[in-house]
């Protein structure tokens, strides 16, 4: 992945070009006085919808999920 590192001040005249590198995949980041402070990324969305239910039963809880853990579990005596 290229990599462009820019000033604060310099991102500040520059960023339309900045904002259109960063989502054509050039990762962006933004410093100031040299040190590293944010990273500009397009945001991404799924490639494809969720599906809801598409595992169902594929998952199970136990009946004791939400019981309190006993003594031995919180002092490590398993």
């Amino acid at each position: 992945m290229l990599t462009k590192t820019v000033d604060v001040q310099e991102a500040q005249t520059n960023l339309k070009e900045l904002l259109s590198l960063a989502l054509k995949g050039i990762e962006v980041v933004l410093t100031e006085g040299g040190i590293p402070l944010v990273r500009l990324a397009p945001i991404s969305s799924p490639a494809k919808p969720r599906t809801a239910g598409l595992h169902a039963g594929t998952i199970w809880t136990s009946e004791d999920f939400d019981e309190p853990l006993s003594d031995e579990f919180w002092t490590g005596n398993l």
